[in-house]
């Protein structure tokens, strides 16, 4: 599989274009880009695909291990739940890459500041897996993105900005409950926990990005 280069911060990377001709671009952001970005990335991937949407699931990482494949304990989890880690290769974040992205989901709330700090206009559409989630549920989300994605904008973009729109109506969670436990080098039940958590939140996003436009 390719490894995903970074995207230039041109005008057909903008969060209303539709790059490559695919439904927009998701990107996944973690840490070392080894362990939980490129576990939900696949899963992402993989159920969108299954779905029929051609969107574009990337990650990068903060601290990224740049050149590494895939956490084997990582690896594992997500084959055992149908994604497929082969190819895969961790990069390290950059403000081209988020210029590139209609939608980013963080697997911490850490990762969220770094991904604004690196481009602040991305603030609106960069989000945590679990406050998305959260905003998610419940399917006004998904409405509020059907009606966007109907005037033209592509899926990952009208998620983006629906979600945004919606902030503030949720509780938020704190930290702890809104951050991926990162397992990286802690053992095997520290991974089982990293995909249980992602595997609870990731089906209201799917649906979210899947539609009904």
């Amino acid at each position: 599989m390719t490894s995903w280069p970074a995207q230039p911060d041109s005008p057909t990377d903008r969060p209303d274009a539709t790059p490559g001709g695919t439904d927009g671009r998701v990107l996944v952001v973690c840490t070392g880009n080894v362990a939980r970005s490129p576990y939900l990335e696949r899963r992402l991937r993989r159920l969108l695909g299954d779905a029929g949407r051609t969107t574009e699931v990337v990650s990068a990482g903060t601290g990224a291990l740049v050149g590494s494949d895939m956490d084997p304990e990582s690896a594992t989890l997500l084959a055992q739940h149908g994604g497929d880690p082969s190819g895969f290769v961790a990069r390290r974040l950059t403000a081209d890459i988020v210029a590139g992205a209609d939608l980013v989901v963080c697997a911490a709330r850490e990762h969220r500041a770094a991904v604004v700090t690196l481009l602040p206009r991305a603030l609106n559409r960069t989000f945590t897996l679990g406050d998305l989630a959260d905003l998610a549920r419940g399917g006004q989300l998904s409405a509020a993105a059907d009606a966007l994605a109907a005037a033209g904008q592509n899926r990952p973009s009208a998620v983006a900005a629906a979600a945004a729109s919606l902030r503030g109506t949720v509780p938020p969670r704190s930290a702890a409950d809104s951050d991926v436990v990162d397992p990286y080098r802690r053992g095997r039940g520290v991974y089982e926990q990293m995909a249980r958590q992602i595997e609870a939140d990731l089906a209201p996003v799917a649906a979210a990005l899947v539609g009904g436009d």
